[in-house]
């Protein structure tokens, strides 16, 4: 098992509030707290309820001799009861109707529906519920979240569902309902503890953990069958403990070696645990399956003398944590609406406990030394309190540092950071109480019994190999029968988590100048106890949530420090817990302790990592031009390869341009010169305005490696303020005198992933102050370096869709563009494949009309080659050709294209006969092929000499198409098929030259 170190600080985590035998009249035997305001008391033949703030009596008799106690939020009370060696188990519902003991008690039978004529008598009094059980109860758990209630027996825990008899809108009445029985073997619990299903079970020195669950495949009831979980180890365990009997004597002790199973390999502890259900059919929750999740058992150590109370556990207990969003708008915290986050569990032996983390991993979280033997311990979200003999012992948890972590899925990254679950636990502080006997916790206060005992004296000693045996020998003291001993009950009142915190972050004060360790621990103990207590909201008073809100943020703001400032493997830390503290960027320089100018500043690790990220995560925090002129300071002694970067930060704006200037040459000087910095120089010089230093940089690298320079660092040309994306000095001198060292810079940004699809169109607009429905020209000359890149991830479809439609846009409107377009259609051509060969009968069509305009003529170069090209969904385009109008020749030509693409030849060759018959003959020659072919004879031929028959100013046009299609007719059919294409009312002496070229063909060939 490995150790862990214990600090100890003197701080002063409790403070008695009340002591000394109060009302009670006889010696408590046993005491649990009652939800908010209710302490029970267990003392002879009576348990009494008080109020914690007046410790008012308020609840009844109970003749019994022995009692062990729970409760549920005060809602009832269950005692286990002895009386003449029997033992009942009773719950105690509406006590807070019992003024006084001889106050009238309805008695009934668990399960016992009540009828309609008692329902008002018990809106006024208390009922006694008794629970019969086949077995005499050994222990009793509720849980804190349903208030199910479950009860130890020898060999089995049954469990008991909490069950609302609704009475009238403002009343109901609390039953119970037995539900399950758990059969566990070969083990006798000593404690339980139940919370949402999942049980802990101690014996004196095993502890078992499981999780009972439905039925994830069907939401039926539970059969009446057992479940039982079978393991291998069973029956080695069983022979174990039959040798042990057999061998156990006078001369031997037989110990099991100590054993740690997490998760499934837990059921290999050979415990055998089964199932049995006892609810209804309209049972809420339905267990059918149990999960192992831990199994502990310890050995003890016979290597010294050692009683036997000295090698038995002690103190379990399940503590929940719950979703902070739990909380109600008022406040409250309902019980019915918390959510389990984590759960935890503790157990001890008498100088060492074990905090287990048990929700959706099982990882032992924390283990605790005792200086001296322990008899009890409690546990909650801030604090484990131990008791020994005559001290109370305040250890801190680290059950918030783990919650932190299964509640937040940003945390440990630079956003979020939390103290490690590892971190070193401490003690606060020893308070001196004589004669411990008891504690017990609820809300802020702890309840402390102590007994000062009689001097006594042994009657005998045994040797410590009978004190190991399994039989129960232990030391029997005889104490004069005329001394009583001396009793209190205190209620200690645990300090405020604010109250605490202060204190915690005054005593750190004592280690901040010497620079350890201990300042980082201590601070990390403050964050832990306000992120706990902000966790357990529901225990908080009015007001006290924001007061806690403001302390969490300070204290991340001294962590930050602490990382900043101290030379530590985590330095890096202090950019989280720095943005946590919601401290800007020049608070945190202005907690920087600067040294005069004639000592050397030294910057730790931390506060450089900060600084860095801070500048590159473009904060709208623009720093003084003093701060700007440190921070370049502090680079430049650091790292002073990131001063570009620094300078590029729209944080570092108000900097001196000279200052700036100055520290970039140095760079120079101690061959840091490169691309970068000289993109930043040039930056400077523009900012200054010295042109002639900006085109003597701007001139020192080619436009390609220039292009790669903005790589290393976009802000150079693009910025973020406010959320909105700017372009920067640079961008829009480089628009004006470099647009194609603009559009190549921002094509390597996108392809290296520094600026997103969007993003860039976005930039491009505002650059030249475009409204969102106006697309500038560098826009398009971005397009198109897209296409031509062949970037990956760009949507081809949807980058093609973009060029075509501001090109039909510009054809339509005659736009021209705002600028002179960086490539020309046979640019595009040849260096990309997605511009295809624009169609040889395109040229012709084109050719009958004269387009004056070059950059009309330019744009609809670019259309006609894209839609030639092989990437282009030409189904895609077609609702958006409307504004094209057919009417034009550059409309028609795009119309004809996009038909032709999707193969209606057809309707294409009617459109070129009626508007241009001089394209028909190129058109049919460059598309009616192969399968297509038969269109020369079936539909060209045809409709010509249809045409023909009807004259016209086209007559000739037709005519000589006519002669063309003839031509090839012959060529291709046979003398029979060509007569039978030829019209019948056709002039003879026309077509006989075709005639008698296709009856020679054969005899040629």
């Amino acid at each position: 098992i490995r150790r862990r170190d214990v600090h100890l600080y003197n701080l002063h985590p409790v403070r008695v509030a009340a002591g000394g035998r109060g009302p009670a009249s006889v010696e408590p035997e046993q005491f649990c707290g009652g939800g908010r305001d209710a302490l029970f008391v267990a003392a002879g033949c009576k348990v009494e309820a008080f109020t914690v703030v007046c410790l008012a009596r308020a609840i009844s008799v109970i003749t019994n001799s022995k009692c062990d106690l729970t409760s549920f939020s005060g809602d009832y009370l269950v005692a286990i009861e002895e009386k003449n060696k029997a033992t009942f188990l009773r719950a105690y519902v509406n006590w807070r109707s019992k003024k006084t003991e001889n106050s009238r008690v309805c008695i009934r039978m668990v399960g016992h529906n009540v009828e309609a004529p008692f329902r008002e008598t018990f809106r006024d009094q208390m009922s006694i519920v008794e629970m019969p059980l086949s077995e005499a109860p050994l222990c009793i758990s509720c849980c804190p979240v349903k208030g199910d209630l479950l009860v130890g027996c020898t060999n089995k825990l049954v469990l008991f569902s909490l069950k609302y008899q609704i009475i009238d809108e403002e009343f109901s009445v609390l039953d119970f309902e037995r539900s399950l029985i758990v059969h566990i073997d070969c083990i006798s619990p000593v404690e339980i503890s139940f919370c949402v299903g999942y049980v802990a079970v101690m014996s004196d020195l095993e502890v078992l953990i499981l999780k009972l669950e439905s039925d994830p495949k069907n939401g039926e009831r539970v059969n009446h069958h057992s479940h039982k979980t079978h393991t291998p180890v069973k029956h080695t365990e069983e022979g174990t403990g039959n040798k042990t009997s057999q061998l156990e004597t006078d001369d031997f002790v037989i110990c099991q070696k100590p054993m740690e199973l997490l998760g499934e390999k837990s059921e290999q502890s050979g415990l055998l645990v089964t199932l049995e259900s006892t609810g209804w059919a309209d049972e809420s929750t339905k267990y059918s399956h149990v999960q192992h999740l831990l199994y502990r058992r310890f050995t003890p150590d016979i290597s010294f003398y050692s009683p036997s109370d000295e090698i038995k556990l002690h103190s379990l207990h399940l503590l929940p944590i719950y979703h902070t969003g739990s909380l109600t708008s008022d406040g409250k915290n309902l019980s019915q609406e918390k959510e389990l986050l984590s759960l935890f569990c503790f157990f001890s032996l008498p100088h060492v406990g074990y905090l287990y983390m048990v929700v959706k991993s099982v990882e032992l979280m924390s283990i605790y030394q005792y200086p001296e033997k322990s008899q009890q311990a409690v546990l909650t979200p801030q604090f484990l309190h131990v008791i020994t003999s005559n001290n109370l012992q305040c250890f801190t948890v680290r059950c918030s540092a783990a919650a932190a972590r299964e509640e937040d899925p940003y945390m440990d990254t630079t956003l979020k950071a939390c103290p490690p679950v590892s971190l070193d636990v401490c003690a606060l502080r020893i308070q001196l109480f004589i004669g411990l006997k008891a504690i017990c916790h609820f809300k802020n206060h702890i309840i402390l019994l102590t007994k000062a005992e009689p001097e006594a004296v042994p009657e005998r000693k045994e040797s410590p190999k009978r004190l190991l045996s399994r039989k129960d020998t232990s030391v029997k003291n005889r104490i004069p029968p005329a001394v009583e001993a001396g009793w209190n009950l205190y209620i200690v009142n645990t300090v405020s988590p604010m109250q605490l915190y202060k204190e915690m972050v005054d005593y750190s004060n004592t280690y901040k100048t010497i620079k350890t360790q201990s300042c980082i621990h201590l601070l990390s103990e403050a964050h832990l106890l306000v992120r706990a207590a902000l966790m357990d909201a529901g225990q908080l008073e009015p007001g006290e949530k924001a007061e806690l809100l403001e302390a969490f943020k300070e204290s991340c703001g001294h962590l930050g420090d602490c990382y900043s400032r101290l030379d530590t493997q985590h330095s890096h830390l202090a950019l989280p817990y720095y943005k946590m503290s919601g401290l800007t960027m020049a608070e945190v320089l202005a907690r920087v302790d600067w040294a005069v100018d004639s000592e050397p500043q030294k910057y730790e690790k931390g506060l450089i990592f900060y600084i860095n990220h801070s500048l590159y995560e473009n904060l709208d925090e623009e720093l003084s031009e003093e701060l700007a002129a440190k921070v370049v300071q502090m680079f430049h002694v650091t790292e002073p390869k990131q001063l570009p970067h620094v300078l590029c930060s729209p944080s570092m704006k108000n900097i001196n341009p000279l200052t700036a200037l100055s520290y970039l040459n140095k760079l120079d000087t101690y061959g840091f010169a490169s691309i970068l910095v000289t993109l930043t120089k040039a930056a400077v010089a523009l900012k200054m305005g010295n042109l002639d230093m900006y085109r003597d940089e701007m001139k020192s690298y080619s436009e390609m490696k220039l292009a790669c320079g903005f790589i290393l660092e976009p802000r150079l040309l693009i910025q973020q303020r406010k959320g909105q994306m700017v372009p920067t000095q640079l961008a829009a001198h480089l628009r004006e005198m470099q647009p194609g060292l603009l559009v190549a810079a921002v094509l390597g940004l996108q392809k290296n992933n520094k600026i997103g699809i969007e993003e860039a169109d976005s930039f491009f607009k505002m650059l030249c102050d475009q409204d969102e429905d106006m697309i500038p020209q560098l826009l398009v000359d971005f397009w198109e370096a897209q296409l031509v890149a062949c970037l990956p991830d760009v949507v081809l479809q949807e980058l093609c869709f973009k060029l075509t439609s501001q090109y039909i846009w510009r054809l339509s409107k005659r736009q021209p563009p705002d600028t002179t377009p960086l490539q020309t259609s046979e640019d595009l051509i040849n260096a990309c494949s997605h511009f295809g060969l624009i169609y040889p009968w395109v040229d012709v069509l084109i050719s009958s009309d004269s387009l004056a305009d070059k950059n009309y003529k330019e744009d609809l170069s670019k259309l006609q080659s894209l839609i030639c090209g092989p990437s282009f969904d030409i189904a895609s385009i077609i609702p958006f050709l409307e504004p094209l109008s057919e009417d034009t020749v550059a409309g028609l030509s795009v119309h004809v294209l996009c038909r032709t693409r999707l193969r209606e030849y057809e309707q294409c060759l009617d459109t070129l006969l009626e508007r241009c018959p001089q394209a028909v003959i190129p058109y049919a020659n460059h598309e009616l092929k192969e399968e297509n072919r038969t269109l020369w004879w079936k539909k060209l031929l045809p409709e010509l000499c249809q045409r023909i028959k009807c004259g016209g100013e086209k007559y000739q046009l037709y005519l000589t198409s006519l002669k063309e299609v003839l031509s090839i007719v012959a060529v291709e059919l046979e003398l029979r098929d060509f007569l039978n294409v030829l019209p019948e009312d056709g002039t003879a002496a026309f077509f006989l030259p075709y005639l008698l070229y296709c009856s020679r063909k054969k005899s040629l060939t």
